[in-house]
């Protein structure tokens, strides 16, 4: 993928359609009897391209949100839209496309089928999108190629490091070649050599263009944001500094 030179097209391009744009959004579970109110009117843009991250206490509403963003749950009331479709309205088939088509996803656990080479991993993202042989090997070499692990396509996940697995995952995720990318603790279970490693991945592509949205407990992690928002009791606010 090129590169985007942002200082050469800021100023000539048309505002772009955000990523994300969440309006009045609410979502209430019912739990033991009572009413559990899991986000609470939350209204935020997410531009397309940008790299945020998002901290809070437990039970804080992350897990919540993220669910609503990845297309995988719908708000109670309000608006969550992705580019110009709006998930809480969509048809099943609309958000089985989004999730297929618009966003990766990647997980603390990494999540990699242990009997299947990181190859293998990486084409069981592409089952949906219903590509021919010849164009999901050559996604499957590409996404490899990004994330540095040419070397080890062959490699099963017992073979790799905790680093190597996380890439295959980041690789897996990006090989569909998604609007924006979802990340929940993609460090989570690494030291921190590794989540250097992890991170300057990450932060390479949202250079080329990936939106990228990073749930995490780690400071430093969040540090490496342009933008970083804060959930706390259902509510959202930008700290960013």
């Amino acid at each position: 993928m090129t590169m985007i030179d942002r200082s050469a097209t800021d100023a000539v391009a048309a505002p772009a359609t955000p990523a994300y744009r969440l309006a009045g959004v609410t979502k209430t579970y019912r739990q033991k009897g009572r009413v559990v109110q899991a986000l609470k009117g939350v209204d935020v843009e997410i531009a397309q391209g940008d790299f945020v991250t998002i901290q809070g206490p437990t039970g804080g509403g992350k897990s919540t949100l993220l669910q609503l963003l990845g297309a995988l749950d719908r708000p109670t009331d309000g608006h969550v839209m992705i580019g110009d479709t709006d998930l809480a309205k969509a048809s099943a088939a609309d958000l089985e496309r989004v999730r297929a088509t618009e966003i990766g996803f990647v997980f603390q656990a990494f999540n990699l089928i242990p009997t299947l080479t990181a190859a293998e991993n990486v084409d069981m993202g592409l089952e949906p999108l219903g590509l021919g042989r010849a164009d999901r090997d050559a996604r499957i070499a590409d996404a490899l190629e990004r994330v540095g692990l040419a070397d080890r396509a062959d490699h099963r996940p017992g073979e790799l490091s905790g680093g190597q697995q996380q890439r295959v995952a980041i690789a897996r995720a990006i090989a569909k070649r998604p609007r924006v990318l979802l990340a929940d603790e993609p460090t989570g279970n690494l030291d921190e050599s590794m989540r250097d490693d992890i991170l300057a991945v990450l932060e390479q592509l949202n250079a080329e263009g990936l939106t990228l949205l990073v749930v995490t407990h780690d400071s430093a992690v969040a540090r490496r944001a342009r933008r970083r928002l804060r959930l706390d009791k259902g509510t959202i606010r930008d700290i960013t500094r």
